[in-house]
């Protein structure tokens, strides 16, 4: 209950942070006055218009992100497994833009279009490259990231091509590629909320499954798992989480990375303390990292995703050597 708490309590704090912080500055005194309803005109059209839809967005975005990242990497049975780095992400984001290309109307249900077209290339991205790492029963760390980045650069040059060929409508989805919250107000949330409750719902029920498969397929299969089963829908509920994210907030990296490895170090592997775990540490981690990229070099905003590979790349290295020095964990 204690690492549940704090972790509230710091995206709480993250939350308060993000809408105070940005061009114009909301003190304190005038955020808590703002929310009763007793603020000025501008605070309020800054505040409920603009930063707290970004906010909610960019916190349910680092959510999936961290929740399919833990879900990924006990799926796999490995460190290095997130939607970045195993090209889940790279792969929705082809999708979303092959979606944006047919130049659906800014409407709620032209929305929804987005994350679906990003889930369905998501399951093929997870499918690839699982056929193409996998060695009799086992995926070995190497190819398993080899075949991620292969299949990642073929999904980034393949998007990069039609937004060559689109209209200017998807070459804006050139800022949207590298990170942020790139649809402006609550009609995105409303629509990423329902493949995101489903998504993330699944796997926070999927605790116990995820347990028993670090044992091994054999002996999960013994303990009474239905193996094959669990795996599908672990797969599907994390890449349909993954997908919601993208579709809205761009290709993000190494927050499904980061975040797990560090939640399973402080509180240890148990899946379904873990995976919800992951999910706060994630809100919480992205709206930090989208706070600094409002800073950095204010006025001119840095694309949140810029930040995460920064800050995950060196993370990504240590990973790496820990991984190979010592075994999985």
């Amino acid at each position: 209950m204690r690492p549940l708490l704090s972790s509230l309590l710091f995206l709480f704090i993250a939350l308060l942070l993000s809408l105070a912080i940005g061009s114009v500055f909301i003190s304190p005194n005038e955020l808590w006055q703002t929310l009763l309803g007793n603020g000025t005109e501008t605070a309020e059209a800054i505040l409920w218009k603009i930063r707290l839809p970004r906010t909610i967005l960019i916190a349910l975005t680092g959510a999936a992100l961290g929740g399919s990242g833990a879900a990924y990497q006990g799926l796999f049975r490995n460190p290095l497994a997130d939607p970045f780095l195993i090209g889940v992400a790279s792969g929705a984001g082809l999708g979303a833009v092959i979606a944006m290309s047919i130049q659906w109307p800014y409407s709620f249900w032209g929305l929804m279009a987005i994350p679906f077209a990003a889930f369905l290339a998501a399951l093929l991205t997870v499918f690839i490259v699982y056929l193409f790492a996998r060695v009799g029963r086992t995926i070995p760390t190497t190819n398993l990231i080899l075949a991620g980045v292969a299949f990642s650069s073929f999904a980034t040059s393949l998007t990069s091509f039609l937004m060559i060929r689109s209209t200017s409508e998807v070459r804006r989805a050139l800022g949207w590629l590298l990170g942020g919250a790139s649809q402006s107000g609550w009609d995105a949330i409303l629509a990423l909320l329902p493949y995101l409750v489903i998504g993330l719902g699944v796997l926070t029920f999927s605790g116990h499954a995820l347990n028993v498969l670090q044992f091994g397929d054999d002996q999960a299969q013994q303990l009474g798992l239905n193996v094959t089963r669990a795996k599908r829908i672990i797969l599907i509920a994390a890449s349909l989480a993954t997908a919601a994210a993208v579709a809205f907030s761009g290709i993000i990296g190494f927050i499904g990375l980061i975040v797990p490895h560090l939640s399973r170090l402080w509180f240890g592997p148990d899946y379904r303390r873990l995976l919800p775990l992951s999910a706060l540490g994630g809100a919480t981690a992205l709206i930090v990292c989208d706070i600094l990229a409002r800073i950095l070099l204010a006025p001119q905003e840095i694309p949140v995703g810029i930040i995460t590979a920064l800050a995950g790349a060196p993370f990504f290295l240590w990973v790496l050597r820990r991984s190979k020095n010592q075994g999985y964990w």
